[in-house]
Protein backbone atom coordinates (compact mmCIF):
# COMPACT_ATOMS: atom_id res chain seq x y z
CA UNK A 1 0.00 0.00 0.00
CA UNK A 2 1.10 3.32 -0.95
CA UNK A 3 -0.12 5.49 2.07
CA UNK A 4 -1.01 3.89 5.44
CA UNK A 5 -2.36 5.86 8.40
CA UNK A 6 -2.90 3.83 11.63
CA UNK A 7 -4.63 4.67 14.97
CA UNK A 8 -4.21 8.85 14.10
CA UNK A 9 -5.01 10.93 16.92
CA UNK A 10 -4.47 14.27 17.67
CA UNK A 11 -5.69 17.20 20.17
CA UNK A 12 -5.48 20.55 20.69
CA UNK A 13 -5.65 22.49 24.22
CA UNK A 14 -4.84 21.33 27.89
CA UNK A 15 -7.14 20.47 30.90
CA UNK A 16 -10.93 21.40 30.71
CA UNK A 17 -9.99 23.31 27.24
CA UNK A 18 -8.58 20.13 25.18
CA UNK A 19 -10.22 19.12 22.42
CA UNK A 20 -9.87 15.72 20.52
CA UNK A 21 -9.77 16.66 16.76
CA UNK A 22 -8.58 12.90 15.27
CA UNK A 23 -9.79 9.91 17.59
CA UNK A 24 -8.06 6.99 15.83
CA UNK A 25 -8.08 7.32 12.46
CA UNK A 26 -7.28 4.34 9.91
CA UNK A 27 -6.79 5.01 6.13
CA UNK A 28 -5.45 3.15 3.26
CA UNK A 29 -4.27 4.77 -0.15
CA UNK A 30 -3.18 3.76 -3.04
CA UNK A 31 -0.74 5.49 -5.50
CA UNK A 32 -2.63 7.52 -8.41
CA UNK A 33 -5.83 7.42 -6.36
CA UNK A 34 -8.04 11.19 -6.07
CA UNK A 35 -9.19 10.97 -2.72
CA UNK A 36 -11.21 13.77 -1.11
CA UNK A 37 -12.17 14.46 2.79
CA UNK A 38 -14.92 15.38 3.37
CA UNK A 39 -16.84 16.73 5.79
CA UNK A 40 -17.80 19.54 7.84
CA UNK A 41 -15.86 22.48 9.37
CA UNK A 42 -14.27 21.30 12.79
CA UNK A 43 -14.30 17.49 11.53
CA UNK A 44 -10.68 16.90 11.53
CA UNK A 45 -9.86 17.03 7.53
CA UNK A 46 -7.49 19.98 7.44
CA UNK A 47 -5.90 18.52 10.43
CA UNK A 48 -5.23 15.18 9.12
CA UNK A 49 -4.12 16.48 5.48
CA UNK A 50 -1.72 18.46 8.37
CA UNK A 51 -0.62 15.59 9.68
CA UNK A 52 0.24 13.41 6.26
CA UNK A 53 1.95 16.50 5.01
CA UNK A 54 4.17 16.24 8.14
CA UNK A 55 3.29 19.95 8.88
CA UNK A 56 2.20 18.99 11.99
CA UNK A 57 2.74 15.83 13.73
CA UNK A 58 0.29 13.39 15.88
CA UNK A 59 0.13 12.59 19.59
CA UNK A 60 -0.44 8.88 18.33
CA UNK A 61 -0.44 6.24 15.46
CA UNK A 62 1.82 6.23 12.58
CA UNK A 63 1.47 7.43 8.58
CA UNK A 64 4.35 5.36 6.38
CA UNK A 65 4.14 6.39 2.43
CA UNK A 66 5.89 3.95 0.64
CA UNK A 67 7.51 2.47 3.77
CA UNK A 68 8.71 5.06 4.93
CA UNK A 69 7.12 6.36 8.48
CA UNK A 70 7.05 9.70 9.49
CA UNK A 71 7.46 9.67 13.07
CA UNK A 72 10.61 7.68 12.59
CA UNK A 73 12.15 10.75 10.69
CA UNK A 74 14.79 13.53 11.50
CA UNK A 75 13.72 17.05 11.63
CA UNK A 76 15.79 17.62 8.46
CA UNK A 77 15.00 14.36 7.05
CA UNK A 78 11.32 15.40 7.45
CA UNK A 79 12.13 18.37 5.65
CA UNK A 80 13.86 17.07 2.81
CA UNK A 81 10.77 14.57 2.33
CA UNK A 82 8.39 17.68 1.94
CA UNK A 83 10.18 19.29 -0.33
CA UNK A 84 11.44 16.08 -2.63
CA UNK A 85 7.94 14.29 -2.30
CA UNK A 86 4.58 16.53 -1.31
CA UNK A 87 3.60 19.28 -3.26
CA UNK A 88 0.94 21.56 -1.66
CA UNK A 89 -1.79 24.19 -2.91
CA UNK A 90 -3.85 25.60 -0.37
CA UNK A 91 -6.50 28.57 0.13
CA UNK A 92 -3.68 31.21 0.59
CA UNK A 93 -1.77 31.26 -2.38
CA UNK A 94 1.40 32.04 -0.89
CA UNK A 95 3.20 33.32 -4.34
CA UNK A 96 5.88 35.56 -4.49
CA UNK A 97 4.18 38.75 -6.00
CA UNK A 98 6.85 40.45 -7.85
CA UNK A 99 7.55 37.28 -10.14
CA UNK A 100 6.09 36.20 -13.35
CA UNK A 101 3.81 33.25 -13.49
CA UNK A 102 6.57 31.43 -15.15
CA UNK A 103 9.13 32.40 -12.30
CA UNK A 104 6.99 31.54 -9.30
CA UNK A 105 6.48 28.06 -10.69
CA UNK A 106 10.43 27.76 -11.33
CA UNK A 107 11.06 28.37 -7.91
CA UNK A 108 9.49 25.08 -7.59
CA UNK A 109 11.08 23.20 -10.03
CA UNK A 110 14.25 24.30 -8.57
CA UNK A 111 13.14 22.06 -5.39
CA UNK A 112 13.29 18.81 -7.16
CA UNK A 113 15.64 16.74 -8.77
CA UNK A 114 13.06 14.95 -11.46
CA UNK A 115 10.61 18.54 -12.51
CA UNK A 116 8.19 18.54 -14.79
CA UNK A 117 8.85 20.13 -18.08
CA UNK A 118 7.79 23.92 -17.14
CA UNK A 119 6.49 24.66 -20.97
CA UNK A 120 4.42 21.98 -21.09
CA UNK A 121 3.21 22.23 -17.57
CA UNK A 122 2.31 26.13 -18.70
CA UNK A 123 0.35 24.92 -21.96
CA UNK A 124 -1.59 22.23 -19.15
CA UNK A 125 -2.49 25.27 -17.46
CA UNK A 126 -3.91 27.28 -19.65
CA UNK A 127 -1.06 29.50 -18.80
CA UNK A 128 1.72 29.48 -21.21
CA UNK A 129 0.60 32.66 -23.06
CA UNK A 130 0.63 34.61 -20.43
CA UNK A 131 3.69 33.36 -18.55
CA UNK A 132 5.31 36.79 -18.46
CA UNK A 133 2.86 38.58 -16.69
CA UNK A 134 2.41 38.61 -12.57
CA UNK A 135 -0.49 36.27 -11.05
CA UNK A 136 -2.22 38.72 -9.77
CA UNK A 137 -3.15 40.17 -13.03
CA UNK A 138 -4.91 36.69 -14.65
CA UNK A 139 -8.52 35.47 -13.76
CA UNK A 140 -7.76 32.29 -11.25
CA UNK A 141 -4.41 33.08 -12.36
CA UNK A 142 -3.09 33.28 -8.84
CA UNK A 143 -4.68 29.91 -8.21
CA UNK A 144 -3.83 28.34 -11.39
CA UNK A 145 0.14 29.32 -11.09
CA UNK A 146 -0.40 28.06 -7.16
CA UNK A 147 -1.17 24.52 -8.94
CA UNK A 148 1.53 25.16 -11.62
CA UNK A 149 4.39 25.66 -8.50
CA UNK A 150 3.23 22.36 -6.77
CA UNK A 151 3.17 20.57 -9.12
CA UNK A 152 5.93 21.21 -11.08
CA UNK A 153 8.13 19.62 -9.09
CA UNK A 154 5.95 16.25 -10.18
CA UNK A 155 5.28 15.39 -5.91
CA UNK A 156 4.09 11.75 -5.18
CA UNK A 157 1.56 12.99 -3.29
CA UNK A 158 -0.11 16.90 -3.54
CA UNK A 159 -2.45 17.87 -1.13
CA UNK A 160 -4.88 20.36 -1.34
CA UNK A 161 -6.99 22.09 1.30
CA UNK A 162 -10.08 24.03 0.16
CA UNK A 163 -8.10 24.98 -3.43
CA UNK A 164 -11.63 26.45 -4.49
CA UNK A 165 -12.49 27.30 -1.17
CA UNK A 166 -12.45 31.26 -2.23
CA UNK A 167 -13.34 31.07 -5.43
CA UNK A 168 -16.41 31.72 -7.97
CA UNK A 169 -18.09 28.78 -9.00
CA UNK A 170 -16.93 29.13 -12.89
CA UNK A 171 -13.17 29.52 -11.67
CA UNK A 172 -13.40 26.23 -9.66
CA UNK A 173 -14.82 24.10 -11.90
CA UNK A 174 -11.60 25.17 -14.01
CA UNK A 175 -9.24 24.77 -11.04
CA UNK A 176 -10.89 21.07 -9.80
CA UNK A 177 -10.75 20.09 -14.05
CA UNK A 178 -6.99 21.61 -13.66
CA UNK A 179 -6.12 19.02 -10.32
CA UNK A 180 -8.11 16.38 -12.64
CA UNK A 181 -5.74 16.59 -15.49
CA UNK A 182 -2.87 17.11 -13.36
CA UNK A 183 -4.32 13.31 -12.03
CA UNK A 184 -4.46 11.68 -15.34
CA UNK A 185 -1.67 13.01 -16.66
CA UNK A 186 0.83 12.99 -14.32
CA UNK A 187 -0.23 9.84 -11.75
CA UNK A 188 0.13 11.93 -8.82
CA UNK A 189 -1.49 10.76 -5.46
CA UNK A 190 -4.02 13.93 -4.88
CA UNK A 191 -5.90 13.78 -1.53
CA UNK A 192 -8.21 17.01 -1.13
CA UNK A 193 -9.95 18.66 1.47
CA UNK A 194 -13.41 20.24 1.06
CA UNK A 195 -16.86 20.58 2.38
CA UNK A 196 -18.12 21.14 -1.49
CA UNK A 197 -20.00 17.84 -1.58
CA UNK A 198 -20.50 17.37 -5.12
CA UNK A 199 -16.58 17.08 -5.60
CA UNK A 200 -16.35 13.52 -4.26
CA UNK A 201 -18.52 12.80 -7.21
CA UNK A 202 -15.35 13.42 -9.00
CA UNK A 203 -12.94 11.17 -6.51
CA UNK A 204 -11.82 7.49 -6.98
CA UNK A 205 -12.05 7.91 -2.83
CA UNK A 206 -14.48 9.30 -0.51
CA UNK A 207 -13.35 10.00 2.98
CA UNK A 208 -16.35 11.18 5.10
CA UNK A 209 -15.01 12.59 8.53
CA UNK A 210 -17.41 13.71 11.06
CA UNK A 211 -16.06 14.77 15.15
CA UNK A 212 -12.67 13.57 14.33
CA UNK A 213 -13.68 10.06 12.91
CA UNK A 214 -14.18 8.13 9.83
CA UNK A 215 -17.75 7.77 9.17
CA UNK A 216 -17.60 6.38 5.51
CA UNK A 217 -14.59 5.01 3.15
CA UNK A 218 -15.67 3.65 -0.16
CA UNK A 219 -14.97 4.06 -3.88
CA UNK A 220 -16.60 5.40 -6.60
CA UNK A 221 -17.96 3.03 -9.31
CA UNK A 222 -18.39 5.35 -11.27
CA UNK A 223 -16.64 8.97 -11.15
CA UNK A 224 -18.13 11.77 -12.64
CA UNK A 225 -15.55 14.96 -14.89
CA UNK A 226 -14.93 17.57 -12.89
CA UNK A 227 -16.59 19.88 -16.15
CA UNK A 228 -20.04 17.92 -15.39
CA UNK A 229 -20.21 18.74 -11.85
CA UNK A 230 -22.74 21.04 -10.60
CA UNK A 231 -23.51 22.67 -7.23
Amino acid sequence: MFLEIRGIKKSFGTGDSRVNVLKGLDLDIEKGEFCVLLGPSGSGKSTLLNIIGGIDGADEGSITIEGERLEDMTEKKLSLYRRKHLGYIFQMYNLIPNLTVRENIEVGAYLSDHPLDVDELLHTLGLYEHQKKLPNQLSGGQQRTAIGRAIVKNPDILLCDEPTGALDYHTSKEILKLIETVNQRYGNTIIMVTHNDAIKDMADRVVKLRDGMIRKNYRNEVKIPAINLEW
